[in-house]
């Protein structure tokens, strides 16, 4: 008679009923990673290229949060006033400490 050994086992080799999907959800998910890597990290000519382009990108961002935040500030300027007061408040607070 032959003693063969008792291991537990890894995670290796357990199977699941459901392994096809994962493995295609798996697969879908790194297609989906590696096409906005494509994207994002596109051919550049040089670092310095590179940097313009996400200066400018930052740059069209911030525009529009600054445009947003402006349209908000004159839709509810007495909103705004009681912010700024509350948060004025508050640093002095801070600062008084």
């Amino acid at each position: 008679m032959t003693n063969t050994p008792i291991t537990s086992p890894s995670s290796d080799d357990i199977v699941l009923d459901d392994d096809d999907l994962t493995q295609r959800l798996d697969r879908e998910a790194d297609a989906i990673l590696a096409g906005g890597e494509r994207r994002t990290f596109g051919e550049t000519a040089s670092i310095r290229q590179a940097v313009r382009e996400d200066v400018g990108l930052v740059r069209e961002k911030i525009s529009g949060r600054v445009h947003r935040v402006q349209e908000d500030i004159q839709d509810n300027p007495m909103k705004a006033t009681l912010y700024a007061l509350g948060i004025g408040v508050i640093i002095g607070m801070i600062l008084r400490r």
